[in-house]
Protein backbone atom coordinates (compact mmCIF):
# COMPACT_ATOMS: atom_id res chain seq x y z
CA UNK A 1 0.00 0.00 0.00
CA UNK A 2 2.93 2.32 0.71
CA UNK A 3 4.30 1.86 -2.86
CA UNK A 4 0.94 2.74 -4.39
CA UNK A 5 0.69 5.91 -2.29
CA UNK A 6 4.23 7.01 -3.26
CA UNK A 7 3.55 6.26 -6.93
CA UNK A 8 0.29 8.18 -6.98
CA UNK A 9 1.90 11.12 -5.17
CA UNK A 10 4.72 11.19 -7.71
CA UNK A 11 2.28 11.03 -10.60
CA UNK A 12 0.25 13.88 -9.11
CA UNK A 13 3.41 16.00 -8.71
CA UNK A 14 4.39 15.40 -12.34
CA UNK A 15 0.91 16.46 -13.49
CA UNK A 16 1.09 19.60 -11.34
CA UNK A 17 4.50 20.49 -12.79
CA UNK A 18 3.25 19.97 -16.37
CA UNK A 19 0.21 22.16 -15.69
CA UNK A 20 2.38 24.88 -14.17
CA UNK A 21 4.78 24.83 -17.13
CA UNK A 22 1.86 24.96 -19.55
CA UNK A 23 0.40 27.98 -17.78
CA UNK A 24 3.74 29.81 -17.84
CA UNK A 25 4.35 29.15 -21.53
CA UNK A 26 0.81 30.07 -22.57
CA UNK A 27 1.03 33.40 -20.74
CA UNK A 28 4.37 34.10 -22.41
CA UNK A 29 2.84 33.50 -25.85
CA UNK A 30 0.01 35.97 -25.22
CA UNK A 31 2.38 38.89 -24.58
CA UNK A 32 3.17 41.31 -27.41
CA UNK A 33 6.69 40.99 -28.78
CA UNK A 34 9.11 43.56 -27.42
CA UNK A 35 10.52 45.88 -30.04
CA UNK A 36 13.74 47.71 -29.30
CA UNK A 37 14.45 51.25 -30.44
CA UNK A 38 15.96 51.10 -33.90
CA UNK A 39 15.02 47.46 -34.46
CA UNK A 40 13.76 46.61 -37.95
CA UNK A 41 10.00 46.35 -38.42
CA UNK A 42 9.05 42.97 -39.91
CA UNK A 43 6.42 44.36 -42.28
CA UNK A 44 8.81 47.00 -43.65
CA UNK A 45 11.57 44.46 -44.20
CA UNK A 46 9.16 42.11 -45.99
CA UNK A 47 8.08 44.91 -48.34
CA UNK A 48 11.70 45.92 -49.03
CA UNK A 49 12.73 42.44 -50.07
CA UNK A 50 9.68 42.03 -52.32
CA UNK A 51 10.20 45.22 -54.39
CA UNK A 52 12.73 43.89 -56.90
CA UNK A 53 11.33 40.38 -57.00
CA UNK A 54 9.89 40.49 -60.53
CA UNK A 55 13.16 40.94 -62.42
CA UNK A 56 15.04 38.27 -60.51
CA UNK A 57 12.09 35.85 -60.64
CA UNK A 58 11.95 36.00 -64.44
CA UNK A 59 15.72 35.76 -64.79
CA UNK A 60 16.18 32.62 -62.67
CA UNK A 61 12.88 31.01 -63.54
CA UNK A 62 14.32 28.72 -66.19
CA UNK A 63 17.46 27.86 -64.20
CA UNK A 64 16.44 26.60 -60.74
CA UNK A 65 19.84 25.02 -60.00
CA UNK A 66 21.64 28.29 -60.79
CA UNK A 67 19.19 30.17 -58.61
CA UNK A 68 20.02 27.86 -55.68
CA UNK A 69 23.74 28.22 -56.36
CA UNK A 70 24.26 24.54 -57.13
CA UNK A 71 25.20 24.96 -60.80
CA UNK A 72 26.68 27.91 -62.71
CA UNK A 73 24.33 30.08 -64.71
CA UNK A 74 24.38 29.68 -68.50
CA UNK A 75 23.50 33.33 -69.08
CA UNK A 76 26.68 34.64 -67.49
CA UNK A 77 27.89 38.10 -68.50
CA UNK A 78 31.52 37.30 -67.68
CA UNK A 79 33.95 36.98 -70.56
CA UNK A 80 35.49 33.53 -71.14
CA UNK A 81 39.01 33.03 -69.83
CA UNK A 82 40.64 33.07 -73.28
CA UNK A 83 39.01 36.32 -74.42
CA UNK A 84 39.68 39.77 -72.92
CA UNK A 85 36.71 41.73 -71.64
CA UNK A 86 35.45 44.74 -73.67
CA UNK A 87 35.96 47.59 -71.17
Amino acid sequence: MQRVRVGMTGLAMVLVLIGLASAIFSSANRDDPVSAIGAPNASVVANMTNEGGNASAEKGKDEPLAELGVAPSTSSTDAPEGQPSQN
